[in-house]
């Protein structure tokens, strides 16, 4: 990319992010203006997929459950609307996008635990 525009979007990058990955289970906290009012709103799901590397339009794609219906989302990494990003679960995994888990049912939907989170348990 260009030196100038790095230099220009440099200021608006998050430096506060922890090391995101697909597969990993994530609490996301960020505030939302409904009106004249602001809350919080917090997705807790897994990560599918993570794009665009560390440039200012990275995202990540967050899957969860609930009711059984599925819902995603796909944040903005340096949004300053995200408060913070909490890891709470490490999957092992062997691919880049996880989009199968999409159709996948029952013990194919299931993510063996692994990753850094099996290396501080021994």
């Amino acid at each position: 990319m260009n030196t100038k525009i790095q230099k220009f979007l440099e200021p608006y990058l998050r430096k506060d992010l922890p090391r995101l990955r697909p597969g990993q289970q994530v609490r996301v906290t960020q505030k939302i203006k409904e009106g004249e009012k602001e809350r919080v709103f917090v997705f807790e799901g897994q990560i599918l997929a993570r794009k665009h590397g560390k440039e200012a339009g990275a995202t990540l794609t967050i899957r969860r459950i609930a009711a059984g219906v599925g819902t995603e989302i796909a944040l903005p990494l340096h949004s300053p609307l995200i408060e913070k990003i909490e890891i709470l679960r490490e999957a092992r995994i062997r691919r880049a996008k996880l989009y199968y888990l999409r159709t996948a049912k029952g013990r194919r939907a299931k993510l063996k635990e692994g990753g850094a989170a099996k290396l501080l348990k021994k």
